[in-house]
C-alpha cells in the first residue's frame, strides 16, 4: 500500500494521477528549519521528516514539501494579510523558484529528490495585489499564492514542471516509482 504523508489537498489530487491506491497520513512534525538551509536542502529534509513516522516493512511512503524561494530566501506560507501583499510585492516583476521535496520510503530503500520550477510574475501594482489578497486564496499556500487557481493570473511564464508548482512533480515521481 502507498501512504501519502501529506494533508495537502493538493497533493492528493496529483497522486490520483499516479493512482488511486493509497491513504493519507500525518503527523505533527517540528519543521523548523536550522538557519541558512537552502530552498533544496530545506525541502528534501522536510520531506524526510514528514515520511519518517509512517516507515514500516511494509508500505511505501511518500512525504513532500514545497516552497517558493527568490534567491536563497525562504518564502513560507504568509502569517496574515499583511505578511501576503510583502511576499506578493517581493515576486512581482521577478522570477522566483518553487522547490517541491519527495522522499519514498519503501521496505528496502528510501530515496529523497527535489525539482525546481522557475516562476516568473508580472508587475503587479498594489491595486492588483490587494484584489488578489481579497480572494482569501493566497493564505495557506507558500508564497501567497496558488498557480492552479487566480494565481495562474499573476504569472507571465514558468520553466520547468507546472505540477511541481502546485505541489508535487507527478511525472519525475511517477518514473521514481516504476
Amino acid at each position: 500500500m502507498i501512504i501519502l504523508a501529506s494533508k495537502s489537498p493538493r497533493r492528493k489530487e496529483l497522486l490520483s494521477f499516479i493512482t488511486t491506491d493509497f491513504v493519507i497520513k500525518t503527523a505533527d512534525v517540528d519543521e523548523t528549519l536550522e538557519e541558512g538551509i537552502s530552498p533544496k536542502e530545506a525541502v528534501e529534509y522536510l520531506s524526510r521528516i514528514k515520511a519518517e513516522p509512517f516507515a514500516d516493512n511494509v508500505n511505501t511512503i511518500i512525504g513532500a514539501d514545497t516552497v517558493v524561494a527568490i534567491g536563497n530566501r525562504i518564502l513560507g506560507k504568509p502569517m496574515n494579510r499583511e505578511d501576503a501583499f510583502h511576499m506578493l510585492r517581493l515576486l512581482s516583476g521577478n522570477t522566483h523558484s518553487v522547490f517541491t521535496g519527495v522522499t519514498v520510503i519503501s521496505p528496502d530503500r528510501t530515496e529523497t529528490f527535489s525539482v525546481e520550477t522557475k516562476v516568473k510574475f508580472f508587475t503587479l501594482s498594489d491595486d492588483e495585489i490587494n484584489a488578489y489578497l481579497d480572494t482569501d486564496e493566497p493564505y495557506d499556500k507558500a508564497g501567497a499564492y496558488g498557480i492552479q487557481g487566480k494565481g495562474a493570473l499573476l504569472v507571465e511564464s514558468i520553466e520547468g514542471d507546472y505540477f511541481n508548482v502546485v505541489g508535487l512533480p507527478v511525472s519525475t515521481l511517477n518514473k521514481f516509482l516504476k
